[in-house]
């Protein structure tokens, strides 16, 4: 049986993080991980240009960014490392990396810099301390010694993995979650804790874009590509005039719907961020934000032109112009976007003098 301080489960961001931290402190450390490549959710992340930090977190209160029923779990941990520290790691590698959006900061050449960086910081070991990789290898079982009936026992697990037996002081499960099949996510750490005793929060999909079935979403495929700044909300009283596109938080169905009144206090939730067309339905950081705080059978509103009041500027434009409606939307977002949404309703596709009253009411909320 081979004996380590400390097996990491996972090679993920969180698990090379982890490693590399205790092989500097000393630690004899086990790493595996049951995929072949490590840190796959990186390497995909911010468009493969990996979105490492925020230099905008306030690190004296990082509560107010971590989402779940106690926010104040994570004050220990990211109180002491806050996303300074990150940053001087990667400059100490010499990463190049620049300010994309409200303080999100990506690498310049690819999110692959900051795999090796943390590669780098695992074969760093120091005071006799080292990180030893295993993959792909996965774990079978994992068993806990009773300390109280065995008196002094150094290795406290005993973990079954493809490549024989393991012996541990500590175990770290680094897993993650069910976010990305595709790419190796599973349900272990949720099994883990089941299997130890640790009260589970039911999951539900999080930082996920917005899918609508083929009929409903067939008028605005042709949108594709196009990316504008919204204001997005969840969880507040919205337009009774519900627009018609109806579709679904993957993986579980559940009904969404833009502008149906309803939601509860608690649940309100917005941004300020930029929205994507897909071939399938709604992306972008708009729209992977409010995911993380929609609940079912509350509502979700976009303000397609949130420095704009659109009935104003409606009215005004009635009053001086004979252009067609969707020419003058398309002075306020994109033409694309304002032919696709006046097709919507007859009474849209005309010049806007001779628009009637409540047609140009209705059309903001369409």
């Amino acid at each position: 049986m081979t004996s380590y301080d400390v097996v990491v489960v996972g090679a993920g961001a969180a698990g090379l993080f982890c490693a590399g931290v205790a092989g500097q402190l000393g630690l004899k450390v086990l790493l595996l991980d049951h995929s072949e490549k490590v840190a796959e959710k990186i390497r995909i992340s911010g468009g493969g240009r990996c979105n490492f930090t925020n230099r905008q977190l306030d690190p004296g209160a990082p509560q107010k960014y971590f989402l779940g029923e106690n926010p104040h779990f994570c004050r220990s941990a990211l109180s002491r490392y806050t996303p300074q520290d990150f940053i001087a790691l990667v400059q100490r590698h010499g990463i190049a990396f620049h300010e994309k959006h409200k303080g999100q900061l990506f690498c310049d050449r690819s999110a692959e810099d900051i795999i090796q960086m943390l590669l780098r910081e695992c074969d760093a070991g120091a005071m006799g301390g080292s990180v030893t990789r295993w993959q792909p290898c996965s774990v079978k079982n994992i068993k806990y010694l009773d300390t109280s009936q065995r008196g002094m026992v150094t290795f406290c697990y005993q973990i079954e993995s493809d490549r024989g037996w393991i012996e541990a002081g500590a175990v770290v499960i680094a897993t993650g979650g069910l976010s990305i099949p595709k790419i190796g996510a599973t349900d272990f750490g949720y099994r883990v804790a089941k299997q130890f005793g640790l009260r589970l929060v039911e999951t539900r999909p999080g930082l996920v874009p917005l899918t609508f079935d083929g009929d409903a979403w067939a008028p605005y495929a042709q949108l594709a590509g196009l990316a504008l700044p919204v204001r997005i909300e969840t969880g507040i009283a919205a337009s009774p005039h519900a627009p018609p596109l109806r579709g679904s938080l993957p993986p579980e169905g559940a009904p969404f719907a833009l502008g149906r009144p309803g939601g509860k206090r608690k649940d309100r939730a917005s941004f300020d961020e930029d929205l994507l067309f897909t071939h399938r339905g709604l992306s972008g950081p708009a729209v992977l934000q409010i995911s993380s705080y929609w609940r079912e059978g509350s509502p979700i509103r976009l303000n397609l032109a949130p420095e704009t009041d659109l009935p104003s500027a409606l009215a005004r434009a009635k009053a001086t112009s004979r252009k067609l409606i969707a020419n003058e939307l398309a002075t306020l977002v994109p033409s694309r976007l304002a032919d696709a949404w006046v097709q919507q309703e007859t009474a849209w596709q005309r010049p806007i003098s001779e628009a009637t009253d409540k047609a140009l009411t209705s059309l903001p909320s369409g």
